[in-house]
């Protein structure tokens, strides 16, 4: 209901209406159109204006669109978040899951230098993995800059680990791109296989659980890029470690 474009069309008016819907979600239902409209200090012409911005041909079928909006967010954390992560530890066990870390390990253990590298939520775990790697003796950075220049000469004793739940993040892709066509091996962690960056990549751990979207924000849960990322840290450290 409340998509981006939606939203970049709104006036400083109209903010104030969304502002006390937002706050006010659980009265809306009861609030006529003069009353919601003295809430926002705004006329109620505003708030019809406001109504058809987000395709609703009138007050009451904003508020009804508004309810269905409601239930239909809550029910994203209703199912199945126990089940999807039965799910990925079920395939931990398979064959092929097993082979693609056994991959990643065969590039890790000639790394002089592990760059993790990923934008907003996969940024914050990618600093989280650089943090990891390092806390077990490995020189590990992370890089969330497109723009940063970085590693002029690189060579494969540096090894990119690059984070992405989409596998088509713009700004993830131009990085890895560039640091792999001068010469850096690239591991990716996604949850599609047949996406962009892991078509790509030299190696690809996937992860597939359900992606969820809540306000046109993905919430779609990380613990499986947790997982491999510790899995990895201790796999290489029992393998280097005499």
């Amino acid at each position: 209901m409340f998509t981006k474009e939606v939203m970049e069309s709104f006036t400083e008016l109209d903010f104030a209406v969304y502002d006390c819907i937002v706050k006010s979600k659980k009265q809306i239902g009861k609030l006529t159109i003069k009353e919601l409209a003295a809430m926002a200090h705004v006329s109620t012409a505003t708030v019809l204006r406001f109504c058809k911005k987000c395709g609703a041909q009138g007050y009451s079928e904003f508020k009804l669109r508004y309810k269905e909006y409601l239930e239909g967010q809550q029910e994203i954390f209703k199912d199945d978040e126990e089940t999807q992560l039965q799910s990925f530890i079920s395939r931990i066990r398979c064959q092929d899951f097993q082979e693609s870390l056994d991959k990643a390990l065969s590039y890790l253990v000639r790394a002089k230098c592990i760059l993790f590298i990923g934008i907003g939520t996969s940024g914050m775990l990618g600093k989280y993995g650089a943090r990891y790697f390092s806390n077990v003796g490995y020189f590990s950075l992370f890089i969330d800059d497109p723009w940063l220049p970085i590693l002029q000469n690189p060579s494969e004793d540096t090894v990119l680990i690059v984070l992405s739940e989409s596998g088509t993040t713009r700004q993830t892709l131009y990085i890895a791109s560039h640091l792999q066509q001068r010469g850096c091996p690239l591991i990716s962690v996604t949850n599609n296989a047949n996406s962009v960056l892991a078509k790509m990549s030299d190696c690809n751990i996937s992860y597939h659980v359900t992606a969820k979207m809540v306000n046109e924000r993905n919430v779609t849960t990380q613990v499986p890029v947790l997982y491999i990322i510790e899995t990895l840290a201790k796999k290489l450290y029992s393998k280097t470690t005499p």
